[in-house]
């Protein structure tokens, strides 16, 4: 008994034989010619008169055995794909991740369906954002965001300094040097905040992924290894379709 995925290796075969038998049928349908045939004989009206040989071409093609061809590839063709649907329709399998049944008897085409979605879930995974390791980091629920500790930092500015030199007299000003001193004037504390995420969430969700991904292929292949259902439509349907 063949099995589902013997019925979906042949399908793609008999797709391609059966699209050509109906290129070639249709491109020998436009010529009319070969379709038509005469025979011509000559009788001369006097006994003695002069004979001539017959003249006349032969009916090449006849549409009821194009017909009759087509009806073959197509029967074949409706059989299988028949067949391979029929048999989708129970051909199911559970989902098992770590001895446990994760999904109960998932279509064939789900899981078809399932396997290339975890392949574009992981490709978006391997691309978050990470936390800089060179930080320490906790979570603040309060900011619902990564946060590292406090850290202060001084703010200087520059300060006019001056020293009197001499006083004043009557006449003369006093003599006073000016100069600008950098100054602490105060401090900044700094948090940084992030929405990324540990290089470990990340490296764990690959690893799910794949484990998922792996856990689907097989089932996948489990339901692929049911045996058919064999549905025989094509002689039905030509039957109903071409009978004379």
């Amino acid at each position: 008994m063949a099995k589902l995925n013997q019925i979906v290796a042949i399908v793609k075969g008999v797709k391609g034989d059966t699209n050509g038998a109906f290129t070639k049928i249709y491109h020998q349908l436009q010529k009319k010619e070969p379709f038509h045939g005469q025979v011509r004989t000559y009788r001369p009206r006097d006994d003695d008169g002069e004979q001539l040989p017959g003249e006349g071409n032969k009916v090449q093609l006849r549409a009821e055995h194009l017909l009759n061809d087509a009806a073959q590839y197509l029967t074949r063709l409706f059989d299988v794909v028949a067949t391979q649907e029929h048999t989708n329709t129970v051909a199911f399998a559970d989902v098992v991740v770590g001895g446990k049944v994760l999904l109960e008897k998932v279509p064939v085409a789900t899981l078809l369906f399932l396997e290339k979605q975890l392949t574009d879930v992981r490709t978006v995974v391997s691309r978050l954002p990470v936390l800089d390791p060179a930080e320490e980091w906790h979570y603040d629920t309060n900011a619902d965001a990564w946060a590292t500790k406090s850290t202060s930092t001084t703010r200087s500015k520059k300060v006019p300094r001056t020293l009197e030199k001499s006083k004043a007299t009557d006449k003369h000003p006093a003599q006073v040097d000016v100069w600008m001193e950098d100054t602490v004037v105060g401090d900044w504390t700094t948090v940084k905040f992030s929405g990324a995420v540990p290089q470990a969430r990340v490296t764990q969700l690959l690893e799910r992924i794949e484990v998922l991904r792996q856990a689907v292929k097989f089932a996948r292949e489990t339901a692929n290894s049911v045996e058919v259902i064999d549905r025989n439509i094509g002689n039905k349907i030509f039957g109903y379709l071409f009978a004379l």
